[in-house]
């Protein structure tokens, strides 16, 4: 069972530990899908120390046959988590813009290489302005970190475990994208539309509301409906492997910390064409 005061920190307790003589580090990994690049919302303004790490180029590797976000590459991520700053066995918060989702992926590859203290700030960039609290435009040079990325610190599925896990009556294979683009009626990113057969949707809003979670009783009944229970396996995609990295930060609040990522998600399993598409409101399609 994991707890939340493991996995969120509350604006006002950063601040708290901010003042402290050895602070979090602190990594803004504000992003967006489309739209300006997140730097430029850190240029703009940032937590008091934070030091901006990127998405697409930091945190995940190259886009290609693994999907839109894929893995990164051990050596890069890091070099990339030691120039930010990030020590062994010292803790990290990473924040965002506020969905919740690029911050949720930040901590997920850091827990994946093996880096545990990990804490997502609960609401972000606006729930920290929210609080009355200070930012600056200052960038910091903070000391290299000394972290070591060993990666398989959380379960990863890649395509074939992603259809034995659909295809499987014990396990649940979560697809968090909206219902028309898991029905296959719209695909506004990827070049196919539909789902992997056998998984179940459970679209990102009936489970998170702008990047905060209801209580884990909460999640635990919500992703029950959808069959996930104590025993049965459990794996999340959705378009990229972004929001599904809610879905697991979601899934290990609600108790569930062995849930797995399908890295690759819908884009990396349509890269195949000889893999099989679902289309229609069931899980077979």
């Amino acid at each position: 069972m994991s707890g939340t005061d493991d996995l969120l920190i509350e604006p006002d307790r950063l601040a708290t530990e901010l003042a402290r003589p050895d602070p979090p580090a602190l990594l803004d990994v504000r992003w967006r899908l489309a739209g300006p690049p997140g730097r430029e919302d850190y240029t703009a303004g940032h937590l008091p120390g934070a030091v901006f790490v990127d998405l697409d180029t930091a945190l995940c590797g190259p886009p290609g046959a693994a999907g839109r976000h894929p893995l990164p590459e051990p050596a890069a991520l890091q070099a990339a988590l030691r120039a930010a700053g990030v020590r062994a066995g010292h803790p990290v918060v990473v924040y965002d813009g506020g969905d919740g989702l690029a911050a949720a992926r930040a901590w997920w590859t850091l827990r994946w290489a093996g880096h545990r203290s990990v804490r997502v700030l609960a609401g972000g960039w606006p729930g920290w302005l929210a609080a009355g609290l200070p930012h600056t435009v200052e960038v910091p040079t903070p000391q290299p970190g000394d972290v070591t990325v060993r990666p398989g610190g959380l379960p990863v599925l890649d395509a074939d475990g992603a259809a034995r896990l659909g295809a499987a009556d014990d396990g649940v294979l979560l697809d968090v994208r909206a219902a028309p683009r898991y029905r296959g009626e719209t695909e506004p990113i990827d070049p196919v539309a539909g789902h992997v057969p056998g998984a179940v949707n459970l679209p990102a809003p009936e489970y998170v509301t702008e990047g905060r979670f209801p209580t884990a009783e909460a999640l635990r009944d919500r992703f029950a409906a959808v069959g996930v229970d104590a025993d049965r396996p459990v794996g999340a995609y959705c378009g990229s492997g972004v929001t599904a990295a809610q879905a697991v930060l979601a899934l290990h609040l609600a108790g569930r910390p062995d849930a797995a990522l399908y890295v690759g998600s819908w884009s990396g399993w349509v890269a195949d064409p000889s893999r099989p598409v679902a289309t229609g409101p069931t899980p077979a399609g």
